[in-house]
């Protein structure tokens, strides 16, 4: 029964962020929302951790499955991706090479502060 509990606060509050997504209409999507607004519940004590632990350690167990769907979508779309692979290696290469220099960058002020 704890675990269902648990699981229900979950889902409650990811219901609120695609609430909030579809009211505000904002670029964010609506799970996102709904990790950022448990964030904000637990840093605030609004929420315990013992409130949500035993389920988020199962999902975090479990986390592989999740993967399934967008791994199953990529198998169906191999034509497309194929037809585009020069494009997505160059895109693919580029965001790393951002990535990397925007995180060393923020690594080195970090370091100086």
């Amino acid at each position: 029964m704890k675990g269902f509990i648990q699981l229900l606060i979950i889902i409650c509050i990811w219901q609120l962020g695609e609430w909030l997504h579809g009211i505000l209409n904002i670029p964010i999507p609506g799970s996102i929302l709904g990790m950022f607004i448990l964030f904000g519940l637990l840093s605030l004590k609004i929420i315990k951790l013992s409130w949500v632990e035993e389920c988020g350690e199962f999902f975090l167990k479990h986390l592989a499955f999740f993967f399934i769907p967008s791994g199953v979508g990529l198998i169906a779309s191999l034509e497309l991706i194929k037809a585009n692979c020069l494009p997505i290696t160059i895109i693919i290469i580029l965001s790393t090479i951002i990535v990397m220099g925007v995180t060393g960058l923020i690594v080195q002020k970090l370091i100086k502060d």
